[in-house]
């Protein structure tokens, strides 16, 4: 009976088990098994050894040993003979009850195993009905959302329509007051040359008659007749002779209308922001200490990242997240989303008594995954103190108070974290840094500039070490060339770098107060700007070929053709639009304009291929879209600027129009003074971060 041995057992079992047993213990193998209730005589047959005896039974004798074997017979007994059911003869065991865990013939099924099959089925049936009611209301929810999804596209629609009703009201209102106000000047300088051309035109005809009268008189007239005219003729004509007229015009004849176009058009072009996420409540996820635990009276904080159904990462804001805090008691507590438009969203709140809560998350009325949580707050003072805790009260690098000179290692979240709004929660964008103060390969010393090539290049402008840097875009050595000094092909301070189309290395180098043109492998070719700049810092590349540079200490741009003739140049040192305080570095967008960081005016500063100025952005200050003296600048494919501010330590990304969008997160390993910046062909952000002698590479959320 047992599985692994003989079927010719019973009777030894019943003489072995002793009576009453619930148990069988193998005699064999020892292993224990629990009895049917009718004991012994109710255990299963081990069909494949009775299979086997039953071969070995009919063919005792083989007359070929060597050709067959015990379990080849074995194995064609079970493949080719049916098992026979143990309780009804000469029925064939072809179905089985998973209930019993057996196998049975078909009048099992109709017998004690019925109501087996009946119960699992049913069993089958209530656990798939009791679906229906989840669906049902699957079905209602998704029937809604697409109804209010309508309902919106309708108003949304509705209010583009009537806001461009208005707008086209509005230039027409100022198209009829222009129109008036020309046809008003215009009718009043008629009026004016009118009455001088009256004045005219009337001393005109009276001296013509006066002329005509006298000419007929002394043509005709007798010596008499000339006698009694002459007195009245002679005083006429010399009045007319007298006269003065308004010869000069009272008026001029220009009017015209100039209506500034460009500002207006690329407002438009930018009028109106459609604003819809993919985000679902099911697949986002809530991180943070401020889930389970808080303490009272202490603001806490949690992190909402949201993802769309697939559980990507959804990169921009404007989700309708809410957050509902209740006590045990029905008491609400108020919670407050701040959204970081980037699809990360921090909830904060302050618990005002200890005790447990319901903490839910609700993403578009639906919860995220894991919501609700179970908040238990307690007192501070219940809470012991431990090294942690005394870690975690040291002020963050990034929280504002000026520089923190540091190590530029990787830190323990416990340096780093804090209850205060983090300006970017995800994790960290990071991907390596490369880099420690030295003079070696791969060391820097001040680095300034850096820039990218189509082919996967990073080039680094050593400035300190006089020296150009190459790696691959993931981080290698590739080679360094340069050499000190103040002649042609030598670098004395290279600050800038760039690389054109054509695989040329050209750097800024502000000592020399020259650009420096190499081959992608490091041999000089040419210089251009000598006798001109006066201290080039930043330099790229339009799409002309023209070469841009900063010049910081003459404060404007030269644009040079790439033989090194001056194409034009535009700026000087100021406040206005046109005007510069030590600008320091260039970028070109896919429009070909001029993106120029104005390090001490606190702002950057867009202008045309011709150094027209098109607009600004940025003021001075710590808030979204302020600069603490910009340096480096980039523009990626869709025409955002993203700019390294430099007293700020961060790096911020705007919109092609100059509006703020988000931060790159740079907190788990701080920035200190950042210099150049560059997107590499692979969509990073590279960065040369100066104070710390390396440089860093960040993933860029597009």
């Amino acid at each position: 009976k047992h599985p692994y041995h003989s079927t010719n057992v019973y009777l030894c079992l019943q003489n072995y088990i002793p009576p009453q047993s619930l148990t069988l213990s193998c005699p064999v193998c020892r292993q224990t098994s629990i009895l049917p209730e009718k004991g012994v005589a109710a255990l299963q047959n081990n069909f494949f050894i009775t299979n086997l005896m039953e071969v070995l039974q009919r063919d005792p004798e083989c007359s070929r040993p060597e050709a067959c074997s015990v379990l080849e017979s074995a194995s064609a007994a079970t493949a080719c003979q049916p098992l026979s059911c143990p309780n009804h003869e000469g029925k064939v065991m072809e179905f089985y009850c998973e209930s019993c865990e057996t196998a049975m013939c078909l009048e099992c099924t109709e017998g004690e195993h019925r109501e087996h099959h009946k119960s699992a089925l049913k069993n089958q049936l209530d656990t798939v009905r009791n679906r229906l009611p989840q669906l049902t209301a699957a079905i209602e929810l998704v029937n809604e959302i697409s109804k209010q999804l309508s309902e919106r596209k309708n108003g949304a629609v509705t209010e583009i329509s009537n806001t461009f009703d208005e707008l086209e009201k509005a230039l027409h209102q100022r198209k009829t007051a222009l129109i008036t106000e020309v046809e008003s000047i215009c009718s009043t300088k008629q009026k004016v040359l009118q009455v001088q051309l009256t004045s005219l035109l009337q001393g005109k005809e009276n001296i013509q008659s006066s002329c005509n009268f006298t000419e007929q008189a002394l043509s005709h007239g007798s010596a008499t007749e000339v006698l009694l005219v002459q007195k009245q003729m002679g005083e006429r004509v010399s009045a007319l002779a007298r006269h003065t007229f308004p010869e000069n015009p009272h008026e001029n004849g220009h009017l015209g209308c100039q209506v500034e176009t460009d500002g207006l058009r690329r407002s438009i072009q930018n009028l109106g922001v459609l604003i819809t996420t993919g985000a679902v409540g099911h697949t986002s996820v809530a991180t943070g200490e401020g889930l389970r635990h808080a303490l009272v009276g202490q603001h806490t904080t949690v992190t909402v990242t949201t993802k769309d159904k697939d559980g990507e990462l959804v990169k921009t804001g404007n989700a309708a997240l809410r957050a509902e805090i209740i006590s045990a008691d029905g008491a609400c507590t108020e919670a407050e989303v701040a959204d970081n438009k980037n699809g990360t969203y921090e909830v904060g709140y302050t618990i005002r008594s200890e005790g447990e809560y319901s903490f839910s998350l609700l993403l578009y009325e639906q919860p995220v995954r894991g919501s609700p949580y179970r908040l238990r707050a307690v007192k501070p003072s219940d809470v012991l103190q431990s090294p942690d805790d005394v870690k975690r009260r040291v002020k963050s690098p990034s929280g504002g108070g000026g520089h923190v000179r540091q190590k530029a290692v990787r830190r323990p979240s416990s340096m780093y974290s804090t209850t205060k709004k983090k300006e970017n929660p995800i994790e960290d964008e990071l991907i390596y840094r490369v880099g420690t103060r030295g003079r070696d390969k791969g060391e820097f010393t001040n680095l300034q500039g850096i820039s990218t090539s189509s082919n996967g290049r990073i080039v680094v402008a050593d400035s300190n070490n006089q020296c150009i840097q190459v790696f691959s875009n993931d981080g290698l050595f590739k080679m360094r060339f340069g050499v000190r000094g103040r002649s042609p092909g030598q670098l004395q301070r290279p600050t800038g770098v760039t690389v054109d189309m054509n695989g040329d290395i050209i750097v800024a180098d502000y000592d020399n107060r020259w650009i420096s043109i190499f081959s992608s492998d490091g041999k000089f070719k040419n210089k251009i700007g000598a006798g001109r700049l006066m201290g080039p810092k930043g330099v790229a590349v339009d799409k002309n070929g023209h070469i841009i540079t900063v010049d910081n200490k003459a404060c404007c741009v030269f644009i040079f053709q790439s033989n090194g003739k001056l194409v034009t140049k535009f700026g000087a040192r100021g406040t206005s639009d046109r005007h510069f305080a030590g600008p320091h570095f260039v970028a070109v967008n896919n429009k070909n304009e001029i993106v120029v960081t104005d390090f001490h005016n606190h702002s950057v500063k867009v202008y045309n291929a011709d150094g027209e100025f098109l607009y600004k952005f940025g003021s001075h200050g710590e808030g979204n879209g302020q600069f603490n003296a910009p340096t480096g600048v980039a523009v990626d494919a869709n025409g955002n600027i993203i700019v390294a501010d430099w007293g700020n330590s961060r790096i911020q990304v705007f919109d092609s129009s100059g509006s703020f969008l988000s931060y790159i997160n740079t907190t788990a390993d701080p920035l200190y003074g950042p210099q150049g910046l560059a997107l590499t062909s692979d969509g990073h952000v590279a960065v040369a971060d100066s104070g710390n002698h390396c440089f860093k590479v960040y993933r860029y959320l597009q």
